[in-house]
């Protein structure tokens, strides 16, 4: 009998002290990144009413109360960026209980989101490989120098959740095979061009609309939208599902302090180009609301060529054009142009395997706009006025200001007289000022031009430094 009430006593005890012992989420792990030289957020759990002391190996230190419901949040201020690892420990001052986080790296650190073209790994998919992949995972070790990823698991929920399973990788063969590609590649330019570590929280699901990563309170003001509907439809595709990956996601990061957003996403909102802007905006000034900081910059990419209804249909084209439209209309929003990156053999594929240039631009657009670095190429040609004459349309472009890549045979162009049927033109480029002609036998009078304004199209105009023309069309006629 005594020995009974000792063994239920030991049990008790060691419950109560696990349920007092300090705990952190799992977005703080060893390996993790700091933003370096900042004030980052800390929070976890602990005794009620306890306080809790961070203290860093570089000398920092903080505290904060737990409240009544445990939780406790604070600020800690990192070193300078560095490959040199440091340490982090977390104290319960109650019971004395402790973490202690180790091979921990102060750096630049970017939030990956969107869709599976965010999601798609360097291994690829099935059937669907990343060029290059297999390379980046062999030499991992050594490309990716000072690398760190925290990949959330793909999870739904109705309910906001404060939690995940998973942790911090180094780059390695074994961990760099599930990195995101596009990050991963975004991560490494942007490391050679600052020299610091780069850590990426990456949350993505494939398939999931805009609509999926913004909370109850955004998508109620949204006709088309209903939460408490789709919650009792068992059918539904979970990726369609709206404020999901929001709640089980997005929340248990939301605040881990960043530098800035990565966005890749749009092929399930193709159709609904009218309202993609202000939502993708709403959800945005959502995002910068949870990290605090209205300032974040968000770097987003251009959808990449599809059949959708079919190779030469247009709504993946003006789909694109209302994603330029967010970046023109959103402060600090830039979108990366992808036009050029698919191949022939692709129509078929949504997952186009060439990532390299795609976080290549990214890491550009950040290393202009966030870092201000001078000279890095990130200005894409666009398409500013035309002159019709009649059988001849000339083109005139903004930041065209070097002219185009000297090609003979410029594709992609297509001109319509006012019966609005598009026939492929010849394109010829006048070097004195950098403005494309453009004609076709089949049109007379010219009333308008388009260039790779179809659902599948690769272009082939580029500026000196490799830069893609931004696909455009001069006209506004509703097909």
């Amino acid at each position: 009998m005594h020995t009974r009430i000792f063994t239920f006593l030991v049990i008790a005890l060691t419950a109560a002290v696990s349920e007092a012992a300090v705990k952190l989420p799992h977005v703080f792990t060893d390996h993790l990144v700091l933003q370096a030289d900042t004030a980052v957020a800390l929070w976890g759990k602990a005794t009620p009413g306890a306080e809790v002391t961070a203290s860093g190996s570089w000398g920092a230190r903080s505290s904060a109360k737990a409240g009544a419901d445990s939780c406790w949040r604070m600020m800690l201020r990192t070193p300078v960026a560095s490959y040199t690892p440091l340490g982090l420990e977390v104290t319960d001052m109650a019971d004395k209980t402790s973490v202690r986080l180790t091979d921990v790296l102060a750096g630049e650190v970017w939030v990956a989101s969107g869709q599976s073209n965010m999601e798609m790994p360097l291994r690829g998919f099935w059937n669907q490989p990343v060029e290059g992949g297999g390379e980046q995972i062999t030499f991992a070790r050594s490309l990716g120098k000072g690398i760190r990823f925290l990949t959330v698991p793909k999870a739904l929920s109705y309910e906001p959740q404060y939690d995940f399973e998973g942790g911090w990788k180094t780059s390695d063969p074994e961990n760099a095979a599930d990195f995101s590609a596009v990050a991963w590649y975004f991560a490494t330019a942007l490391r050679d061009m600052l020299d610091v570590p780069v850590g990426i929280v990456c949350c993505a699901y494939g398939g999931s609309k805009v609509e999926g990563w913004e909370p109850a309170s955004v998508l109620a003001t949204y006709p088309d939208c209903d939460m408490e509907a789709e919650r009792n439809n068992t059918e539904m595709s979970d990726w369609y599902r709206i404020g999901c990956m929001y709640n089980a996601m997005l929340l248990p990061v939301a605040g881990y302090t960043a530098r800035g957003f990565l966005w890749n996403q749009g092929e399930s909102n193709v159709g609904a180009h009218d309202v993609y802007p202000q939502r993708q905006a709403d959800m945005l000034k959502v995002w910068r609301s949870l990290w605090g900081n209205d300032n974040m910059k968000f770097y987003f990419v251009e959808l990449p060529g599809w059949v959708y209804s079919g190779v030469d249909g247009t709504e993946c084209a003006v789909f694109r054009e209302a994603q330029h439209k967010a970046a023109a209309e959103t402060p600090g929003a830039y979108i990366v142009c992808t036009s050029d990156l698919v191949y022939p053999d692709e129509p078929d594929d949504i997952h186009a395997r060439n990532k390299r240039p795609i976080g290549l631009r990214l890491a550009q657009a950040a290393a202009t706009h966030t870092y201000g670095l001078k000279g890095v190429p990130h200005t894409y040609p666009t398409f500013r006025n035309v002159d019709f004459q009649g059988a001849k349309a000339v083109l005139i472009f903004n930041d065209a200001g070097r002219g185009f890549t000297p090609n003979e045979n410029l594709q992609g162009f297509e001109v319509a007289g006012e019966d609005r049927k598009f026939y492929p033109a010849e394109a010829v480029l006048d070097g004195s000022n950098f403005t494309i002609h453009v004609s076709a036998p089949q049109v007379s009078d010219i009333k308008s031009v388009r260039y790779c304004f179809k659902n599948f199209a690769i272009g082939k105009v580029h500026d000196m430094s490799g830069i893609p023309l931004v696909p455009f069309r001069t006209d506004d006629w509703n097909e």
